[in-house]
Formats: C-alpha cells, structure tokens, sequence
C-alpha cells in the first residue's frame, strides 16, 4: 500500500493498537521517527527555537497587521509520521508539528493525484517563522494502514516553498484549528478541517484527542522513538493523568495553552501564568526573571559555543529538580531531565563531556500572557493529551519520567 523508502522501518512499525484505552473504541497509534539534521548546528537549533517562539508570541500582532506567520518545527531535531496519501497511495513523511494546524504536502515527494484527489481552485499560502510554502488546497484520501483512512481531507499542495524542512515531505498540523485562520484568504476567520477534526467528525474516533509520548534520545541514529495516537491513549504508556484546562489568557490561548508555575526545589521561579506545551520545540523557554533566577540557582555559565547554559559535574550533582506544578500535580524534570543527551553533544557542537542545560532565555519579563515553552525534554518524560473535545491538555508519568539515559 505504501511506497518503499529509507524510512520502511515506520511502516513496519505502523499498526493500530488493541491495548485498553480511555475511550470505548481503540485509537489509532502511529510510530514517530527523530531524525538528526547534521549540517545544523546548536546554535542555529537554538536560534530556530528562538524565532519559534517569538512567532508564537507575535501571533495576535502579524494577524493585526495582515501577516500570518507561524513558527515551523525545528527541523534540526524533526519528528516525523508516515502516511499514504490518495489511491492508490503515495507515502509522505512529515513532521508532528502541536504548534501549527495546517496539513501540507511537497516539500521534498512532488504530490501524485489519484482518483480521489479533488483541486478545490483554492490558493494556500502560510508563512512560518523560518520559511512559508504556497500552492494549492486539495482534498484527498489519508491512509494510516491497516484500512484506517480519513476521506476528504484537507491538504496545501506545495508548488513553492522557502526555508529549510529537513527531510520532511511536509507538516502534519495538530494545533488547535484556529491556528489555520488566513492560510486560504485574508479573512481571519476561515478555517480548515485539521486531520484529527476529520477523524472525528467521520466518526473514527470517538473524541478529538491527540496523545504524544516519547522514549529518551539515547542515540545519533535516525530512531522510531515515540508514538501518535488518534482518539484516546495506550493506557499501557502512562500513569495516572491530571488534566488542566485551556488557558485563557491571550496570546497562548491560541495554541495548547495552559496555566502553571514553576518551581526549581524549593523555591518558586515563575508564579502562576500562561504558557504554551509544544513538541515541536527542542528546548524549554521561561521567561526572563524566572531564567535568571534559575540561572542563578543552578550555577550554569552560558557556554558561547552552543548557546545553552553549561555546568560541571559537581554542579549537575547537587542540581535539584525543576517542578511545574500544573492543575493539581507537579511534574518533576529530574536533574538527568534537565540536560541534554551527551550522545548529542558533539552533533550540537559542544564537547563531549560537557554538561548543558535545556532551559532557555524565553527573550521576555514574565506577565505577558505567554510566559514558557515546555518543549521536548518535557514532553519526553510525561505522556501528553491534547483533548480538543473537552477543552483541556492532561500529562501523565511515564516509565522514563525518572530516566537516567542523558
């Protein structure tokens, strides 16, 4: 059913799970591969990540002004989804992105009609923090294997693009749908149907629920080390969850928003505000005041040649843990969660033995509306749910919350 390619090892994987559920019907799971772009270095990771962020922020002014850019995933350190598209189907790989919402083909696969593609006539353009893709709208079958497909969705159909992608065909948007507002014209509020809306709405899955969960980075090799699930979670994946509700608070109520503060051991560095959680961002950002403060109690030194915060052994050792306290839990990144994997050190451009912290410089004071990030290394050691159908985003513990591995 799908092409053959360099990345069979997710269609090997690719299978829909039997295991309990929090729904009545079993959610669709896909494996997620990380795939290393080598030519990028930290520096220009984190210089990604910044403009990331800052696109995030500076969303309600480019929609004032009459821009809509959006930040792109980090493609240095991408993960990436197989699909088939169209009928017979064409594979496409293309990258988890929780911070934009429009799906699009052609990056790299030029896409292929079939019988069941339909041109809508309809111009698509989005500009992301570090690049933008323009073409046009189709509608078209997607197959995640084993008969699971969704009719009629929406797609952009790439004919020009700009910026990097890495290796990815495209993006597969799980943001919230208003974040496609302006992508089909400048009236901000039209959107299109994301790829879990039409999953719902054709009643494949019972609720508009995206889970996420990852394995530790424990090698420079390209690796299936995660999963997507559609409609619930593998309850075999996590412990017991707490959710929190949507923020409302502008401008991180527009993407998976929440309410938390932040504690490194005992002593409060951010107090309670919004902030946004996000696969697609390979650091954790804070806000100003609360970085400095963290700084401050960590010991690090900003280290000139990655960017990050750099610290010694004995300093690593006497590292406490960075608490986000968010509902009625606290979330625990332990010591060995703060850093970066040192399998990576050298692919970042840092020295081997080093020991570099994940936490960054958010660029502005808390109080904003959109105070952190908890990107990657949070989302790697607890299980996250992006319920669209209740309104909320919930995070469990999972067997490598307390992991060793960087």
């Amino acid at each position: 059913m799908f092409a053959a390619s360099l990345l069979t090892i997710l269609l090997l994987a690719l299978s829909i799970t039997g295991s309990p559920a929090e729904v009545n019907n079993s959610p669709i799971t896909l494996p997620i591969a990380r795939r290393l772009s080598v030519s990028n270095g930290t520096i220009n990771a984190l210089e990604q990540d910044k403009a990331r962020v800052a696109a995030f922020r500076l969303k309600d002014y480019n929609l004032k002004h009459g821009s809509h850019g959006v930040p792109v995933a980090n493609v240095g350190n991408g993960y990436y989804v197989a699909v088939g598209i169209g009928n017979p189907a064409t594979t496409y790989y293309l990258i988890i992105d929780t911070g934009t919402s429009n799906t699009w083909i052609g990056a790299r696969t030029p896409y292929v009609p079939t019988s069941t593609s339909v041109n809508t006539g309809e111009y698509v353009k989005v500009t992301y923090g570090a690049g933008y893709f323009s073409g046009t709208e189709y509608t078209d079958t997607f197959d995640f294997g084993n008969g699971i497909t969704i009719a009629q969705q929406w797609i952009g159909v790439a004919t020009e693009t700009s910026g990097s992608f890495g290796e990815a065909d495209g993006i597969l948007g799980l943001g919230p749908v208003g974040l496609t507002a302006g992508s089909l014209t400048e009236d901000v509020t039209i959107t299109v149907p994301t790829v879990s809306d039409n999953l719902h709405s054709q009643g494949t899955i019972h609720r508009e629920v995206v889970s996420i969960s990852f394995q530790p980075t424990t090698s420079t090799q390209s690796m299936v080390n995660g999963e997507l699930t559609f409609g619930g979670t593998v309850r075999n994946k996590h412990g017991s969850i707490t959710y929190t509700p949507l923020t409302t608070t502008k401008p991180a109520s527009k993407y998976w928003g929440i309410d938390q503060s932040i504690s490194y051991g005992s002593a409060m560095i951010l107090s309670s505000t919004a902030g946004i959680v996000d696969v697609g961002t390979t650091f954790i950002h804070i806000a100003t005041d609360a970085f400095d403060q963290y700084q401050s109690l960590t010991g690090g030194t900003l280290d000139a040649a990655t960017g990050l915060l750099l610290i010694s052994s004995t300093q690593y050792g006497a590292l406490q843990n960075l608490n986000f306290n968010i509902g009625s839990a606290i979330f625990s990144l332990t010591p060995n969660g703060q850093i970066w994997p040192r399998i990576l050190n050298t692919y970042i451009g840092g020295s081997s033995n080093a020991i570099y912290l994940v936490v960054n410089d958010l660029g502005t004071p808390s109080g904003k509306g959109f105070d952190f990030v908890n990107g990657y290394p949070f989302t790697e050691r607890f299980y996250c749910i992006f319920d669209t159908s209740r309104s909320r985003v919930g995070f469990a513990p999972t067997s490598y919350t307390d992991a060793t591995t960087n």
